[in-house]
């Protein structure tokens, strides 16, 4: 089943306000409008929304991500504004062909790590962690991640000159004489805060933006492992091993399908990554409970390269559970072949690679094992049966 969006899209399509953009529209003009739509050079954008399914964003196969992520990386630029909500700092970016992206620009160089007094609900995001996380997504098999591309930018030409006036109001020039700005968010944007070019060119992360809400509902689902982003206080999954069957396994929409396994397969993905700000999640209202959770906002990934934060991996040691094709993928990375190998490769040909320092890839190859190894031990308790799930053909 994939979404049938040619009925219902606006944006951007531009047709006229008495055509496709009726909802009291006929059959008859529905069918006329499908048939214009067909005749349509369709954007890259357009063709990554048409052809998400229930069960992924897009196929194996799908040729048009990678034209996708050429476009976010090389198309023009016409409108910059602000995104709402959020503690840091995002922008929207509109290109020529009316595609969209989100914009998360570079703070720090990779080396740089978390500050170990920081918690994990005030780190930095960091740009490079979003393009990581999309082709680490896509190699483990899930494609629930928006793709996700690098680009330098020019802070005078592609954002100043396009900006809306709110935004245009934090800009400045530094005593190095560097091009600032810092927008408007929970957290850091102030002048303290600034994102500065060098002098004014910019690294940043170009996520594609998914079909609006509008178009393609999502329903918000609070995450059943979400921490208590509070400095003194746990959550009760960090504190009783047994939550996961006593109240998650009991607890719909966890108790029966592909959620929970789901689950399982998002955990290994910000383990892999050292995410550990996962506080909600979002699935397609259009395809019901019977669908993928949506992988989104991975900025918080890859801090600390010689750490590895095990209770991110807290709902599949307590589940005891994960999808064989999942640990399929993985047990090909337990010998000769490494992950590490394959991200190098495939980050590669991002435009401001390389996007991982090497520590970084090396932690990859060690949460690996690390994960196998917690698989191991809960075959020692429980039955392959219960340990392993396996997706309905």
């Amino acid at each position: 089943m994939s979404i049938d969006f040619k009925r219902f899209l606006k944006r951007p399509f531009r047709l006229s306000k008495y055509d496709c953009v009726d909802q009291k529209l006929t059959t008859e003009a529905l069918i006329s409008c499908d048939k214009r739509f067909a005749r349509r050079n369709l954007t890259n954008w357009e063709k990554f929304h048409l052809n998400i399914h229930q069960h992924d964003l897009y196929t194996e196969s799908e040729s048009t991500i990678d034209d996708l992520l050429k476009d976010m990386a090389t198309l023009p630029i016409v409108r910059v504004g602000q995104k709402e909500g959020g503690t840091q700092l995002k922008l929207i970016i509109d290109y020529r062909n009316s595609g969209q992206a989100l914009f998360k620009p570079m703070r720090f160089p990779r080396d740089k790590e978390t500050d170990p007094n920081h918690f994990y609900f005030v780190d930095f995001e960091r740009h490079n962690s979003e393009i990581a996380a999309f082709h680490l997504d896509r190699i483990l098999g899930f494609r629930r991640a928006p793709p996700v591309v690098g680009r330098v930018i020019n802070i005078t030409s592609e954002i100043y000159a396009l900006s809306d006036d709110a935004l245009l109001k934090t800009f400045f020039v530094s005593p190095a004489n560097n091009l600032c700005f810092h927008g408007k968010c929970g957290y850091y944007c102030d002048t303290a805060h600034a994102i500065c070019g060098h002098p004014d060119t910019l690294e940043g992360s170009f996520a594609a933006f998914l079909p609006s809400t509008t178009l393609a509902p999502r329903k918000i689902w609070r995450h059943p492992w979400r921490r208590s982003y509070h400095k003194r206080r746990k959550a009760i999954w960090e504190t009783d091993d047994s939550y996961c069957d006593n109240i998650v396994r009991k607890t719909g929409p966890y108790n029966k399908g592909r959620r929970l396994p789901d689950l399982m397969d998002m955990s290994i993905l910000d383990f892999l990554i050292g995410n550990m700000d996962r506080h909600h999640y979002e699935t397609f209202r259009i395809f019901g409970n019977n669908t993928f959770p949506l992988h989104l906002d991975h900025g918080r990934g890859f801090g600390l390269a010689n750490h590895d934060e095990l209770s991110i991996l807290a709902p599949v040691r307590q589940c005891c559970l994960i999808r064989l094709s999942t640990v399929t993928k993985l047990l090909q990375f337990d010998g000769l072949n490494h992950l590490s190998d394959l991200m190098r490769s495939s980050l590669a040909s991002d435009p401001i690679s390389p996007v991982l320092t090497e520590p970084h890839l090396a932690a990859l190859d060690r949460r690996v094992a690390i994960i196998l190894m917690t698989i191991r031990k809960c075959l020692t308790s429980r039955s392959p049966e219960q340990v392993f799930y396996i997706d309905e053909t």
